[in-house]
């Protein structure tokens, strides 16, 4: 790790106070140019704290970058994750206020809700499917903290001020019709995404890693070492199987899951 203690507790509050205050701020690749993978998820980490200890609850997990697109075009080759808390969470239907972000995009995904402990290493597709309760559609709402182009250098977002922006995540809206894990074949479930009135975006779940399972066990492998598992009763974003679709005060968005129903937001 390249950066201090005081400095991953200064950027973790630097966040907060983003985030708070609706203001983004300078990418931490640029004020740190030597940061690694590690540093920006201690800074994850150091942040989720501070909204702990203000009251905040661990409601789950996000997984984000799972297509092979985004990873080759931010030059990683695995996803990133992010952690969801309990004020994250919106009504299938309902009002989300725009007061309370910045710049916010919406992605189409499965959320796993787990019904055992599931622990790495060596944890398999098989390990989720068998430890996941239902299987639901969902709506994550993406907002960022951290500027995505630094108006001096021009330099876009890395994936270290990403995962330290706790992977980007602001909020989910879990809908549709939840399924068990194995009375579906998760790859060929796909959304048809409006925004508005008007399709947007599709996809299937077959792009997040060739199966959306597939990144949970991802998950669950990466924070073993941390001493972390997916817990029963937590949510786990799979990640996203289409493009973001940008959003402002007074859209309407829904994603059409077919067969497993669908799953709306209102921005106001």
């Amino acid at each position: 790790m390249a950066l201090s203690d005081d400095d991953i507790r200064a950027c973790a509050r630097r966040l907060h106070q983003a985030e708070k205050t609706r203001t983004q701020i300078r990418q931490l690749s640029q004020d740190f140019p030597d940061i690694t993978i590690a540093d920006a998820y201690a800074i994850q980490k150091a942040w989720v704290d501070v909204k702990i200890a203000e009251g905040r609850i661990v409601k789950g997990h996000k997984i984000g970058l799972t297509s092979k697109a985004m990873q080759s075009a931010l030059n990683i080759n695995e996803p990133d994750s992010g952690v969801l808390l309990d004020d994250m969470f919106f009504a299938d239907g309902g009002l989300v206020l725009t007061e309370r972000f910045i710049a916010t995009r919406v992605e189409a995904e499965l959320a796993f809700v787990m019904s055992k402990r599931l622990a790495g290493p060596d944890c398999t597709m098989f390990d989720v499917l068998n430890a996941t309760d239902f299987v639901v559609p969902a709506l994550e709402i993406l907002d960022t903290r951290i500027e995505r182009v630094d108006p001096q250098t021009k330099a876009t977002r890395k994936i270290f001020d990403t995962i330290a922006d706790n992977a980007a995540n602001a909020g989910i809206v879990l809908g549709g019709r939840p399924i068990r894990p194995l009375d579906a074949d998760l790859r060929w479930i796909g959304a048809l995404c409006f925004k508005n009135g008007q399709l947007e975006e599709t996809g299937l779940a077959a792009g997040v890693l060739n199966h959306p399972a597939t990144a949970v066990a991802w998950l669950a492998n990466k924070i073993a070492p941390l001493g972390l598992a997916l817990e029963p009763g937590q949510v786990v974003l799979a990640g996203s199987f289409i493009r973001p679709i940008e959003t402002r005060k007074g859209d309407t968005i829904q994603a059409d899951y077919g067969a497993y129903g669908s799953v709306s937001c209102y921005f106001a």
